[in-house]
């Protein structure tokens, strides 16, 4: 069975940075490509970031862009996010996510989801 398993969310100031991880299991985590994903207060579900399996590749949503960095230690079967410069519309509850298919970029609704960590911004 796949787990997925986020932490590291909390309450920051404008500016401040938090440190997101994802423990997994049930799965050959070092084959799939990992995303985040984030869900604001009344809105969609919406792509942050992914990785490629090897770690090497990643790509962001433009709104974090030189902000946040996605990465994964395979020996551990962790994904790791790093926010920095937080701003009040990074406000969301943040989750990671498996593609279905190995060695494979997923379009990011396709993707497994875990049970997700708040992330607050605000002075």
């Amino acid at each position: 069975e796949v787990q997925l398993e986020e932490s590291g969310g909390g309450s920051v100031q404008p500016g401040g940075s938090l440190r997101l991880s994802c423990v997994t299991s049930g799965f050959a985590f070092d084959n799939y490509v990992m995303n985040w994903v984030r869900q604001a207060p009344g809105k969609g579900l919406e792509w942050v970031s992914d990785i490629g399996a090897s770690g090497i590749n990643s790509y962001y949503a433009a709104s974090v862009k030189g902000r946040f960095t996605i990465s994964r230690d395979n020996a551990k079967k962790m994904l790791y996010l790093q926010m920095n410069n937080l701003k009040t519309e990074d406000t969301a509850i943040y989750y990671c996510a498996k593609c279905p298919a190995s060695l494979s970029r997923c379009p990011f609704l396709t993707a497994s989801r875990g049970q997700g960590t708040q992330v607050t911004v605000s002075s």
